[in-house]
C-alpha cells in the first residue's frame, strides 16, 4: 500500500508493518494505521472526488487497502446528512445535522467497519470472518460477509435484540448466542477465533476497523462542502466509532481538506459510561456494568477505550451521560421533528446534544452534526414500550370520533 507507512501501537510506539491480518501489538496496545501524507496529497484533490461512485470507497487515498483490492459488493456509504433546522431550533443552536447512518445496507454504521474488514479478509485469502457484538457490528458482518462470498461464526450476548439476530439468520451466519454478558462473549469468540485461526472482525484487535468507520467523517466534510460544525456528537460504546471519527478529521486536515476541527462530543449511557467516567475524573478507565436498553453501547469494558479517550481529549471534548428516558425522548424527538427513525443507541448523541443545550454547553451560536448510527427497526419493543400503541378501534365512525375526541386530537 503505497499511501500506508506502517502501523504503530498507541501505547509503546512500536512499529508493525501493514499486513492484512494485523491485531494488536506484542505489549497488548492497538496500533493505529499511519499514512503517507505527502502521497496523498500527490494523488487526492476534491475535483477527483466529484467523479467518483457515492459509497465509503470514494475515499481509497485514504483507506488502508491495496491498489488492486475491489469495492466490496454492497453499497455502503454516502449517507444522508440532513439539515435539521426544526429540530434546532428546539434545541437553540444556530445550526444542526443529522447523518443518518442508519441507511447503510444493514441499517447500522457498522457496515462501514465490516466492508473493510471483508476487504481485508479478502487481501488475507481467508474463507471465514468472526466476531462478537451486542448486534450491529454481528448484522453489518454477516450481510457484507455473505454479499461477497465469506463465511461467518458470530458471538452475540443472549441479550441480543430480536431483530438483529433475526438478520444474522437471514445472512446465513453461524450465531452463538452467549449466556452472558458482553465481556464473556467477546472472551468465548476471541478463544474460538485464536483456536480456528477465522479472519477477526473485532474492532479491538483489529486496526483497520475505525478506518472503515472513519468514513463517515469523511464523508460529512465533503457534504458540507468542507466547512466543519463547531461539535459532532456520537454515541459511544467500545470507543471504535469516536476514535475513527476524529481519525478521518485528522486525516482531512492533515492533507489540507478541512481548515477546522469540530469538537467531539462523547455521549453515553447514563447505566454504562467508562469512557465518560474516565474523562470526567481524569483517570484510567473502570470496568462498569451494562444497565442501559441502548444495547449497541452497553459495553462495561470498552475495548478501544485508549484511541476513544485520546480523541475526546485532542479534540477538546465535551462527556455527556443520558438517562434510558432521555434516549427514548431523544428517539421520538428525532422522529416528529426530522423524519428520522433512530434505534435507542443510535440516537444516544442526539439525547446527549439535547442535554447539553439545556445546560448551556452548546449556545445558540454554535453548529453542530449528531450522527444516527442505527436505524429504529433494529429495536422496535423499546420504540413501541415508549411511544404506547396505536388506537385499536372496530370498524366503526362514530367510536373514531369519540376516540380521537377524548384524546384531543386536532382533525383539521
Amino acid at each position: 500500500m503505497r499511501n500506508v507507512k506502517y502501523a504503530r501501537c498507541v501505547k509503546c510506539g512500536r512499529q508493525y508493518d501493514a499486513t492484512p491480518n494485523l491485531t494488536t501489538c506484542a505489549c497488548g496496545g492497538i496500533l493505529d494505521i499511519v499514512y503517507d501524507y505527502d502521497y496523498i496529497k500527490a494523488n487526492l484533490t476534491k475535483e477527483k472526488l466529484k467523479t467518483r461512485p457515492h459509497t465509503m470507497w470514494r475515499y481509497r487515498e485514504l483507506l488502508p487497502v491495496e491498489e488492486d483490492t475491489p469495492d466490496t459488493p454492497l453499497r455502503v456509504g454516502w449517507s444522508p446528512l440532513y439539515e435539521a433546522d426544526r429540530l434546532g431550533e428546539l434545541l437553540g443552536v444556530k445550526k444542526l445535522w443529522l447523518k443518518d447512518d442508519g441507511q447503510n445496507p444493514t441499517a447500522s454504521l457498522k457496515d462501514r467497519a465490516s466492508a473493510m474488514a471483508v476487504a481485508k479478509a479478502k487481501e488475507a485469502g481467508a474463507k471465514i470472518i468472526a466476531c462478537s457484538s451486542t448486534g450491529n457490528a454481528a448484522s453489518s458482518l454477516a450481510g457484507n460477509a455473505a454479499a461477497a462470498g465469506l463465511r461467518t461464526f458470530i458471538f452475540v450476548p443472549e441479550r441480543a435484540p430480536k431483530g438483529k439476530v433475526a438478520q444474522l439468520m437471514t445472512f446465513g451466519a453461524n450465531v452463538i448466542s452467549v449466556q452472558g454478558n458482553y465481556e464473556e462473549t467477546f472472551e468465548l469468540s476471541k478463544a474460538a477465533i485464536d483456536k480456528w485461526g477465522w479472519y477477526n472482525r473485532n474492532a479491538a484487535i483489529n486496526p483497520y476497523l475505525s478506518e472503515g468507520k472513519k468514513t463517515v467523517s469523511l464523508e460529512i466534510a465533503e457534504q458540507l462542502d468542507w466547512k466543519m460544525p463547531d461539535y459532532l456528537a456520537i454515541s459511544v460504546g467500545d470507543g471504535c466509532t469516536i476514535a475513527g471519527v476524529w481519525k478521518g478529521l485528522k486525516d482531512l486536515y492533515a492533507i489540507g481538506f478541512i481548515d477546522k476541527l469540530p469538537r467531539l462530543i462523547s455521549a453515553q449511557a447514563e447505566g454504562c459510561h467508562p469512557v465518560n467516567r474516565a474523562i470526567a475524573e481524569n483517570k484510567p478507565w473502570e470496568p462498569m456494568e451494562e444497565n442501559t436498553l441502548a444495547d449497541s453501547i452497553a459495553v462495561g469494558v470498552p475495548r478501544n477505550a485508549d484511541k476513544a479517550l485520546a480523541a475526546i481529549r485532542e479534540s477538546n471534548g465535551v462527556v455527556v451521560n443520558v438517562t434510558d428516558d432521555e434516549i427514548m425522548a431523544a428517539q421520538k424527538l428525532l422522529g416528529t421533528t426530522c423524519g428520522v427513525f433512530g434505534e435507542p443507541a443510535g440516537v444516544t448523541g442526539t439525547a446527549g446534544l439535547k442535554k447539553l443545550c439545556e445546560q448551556g454547553v452548546i449556545g445558540r451560536d454554535d453548529t453542530a452534526v449528531s450522527v444516527v448510527t442505527g436505524n429504529g427497526l433494529k429495536d422496535v419493543a423499546n420504540a413501541i414500550r415508549f411511544c404506547g400503541e396505536p388506537m385499536k378501534l372496530p370498524n366503526d365512525l362514530d367510536a373514531l370520533v369519540a376516540e380521537i375526541g377524548r384524546r384531543g386530537l386536532k382533525t383539521e
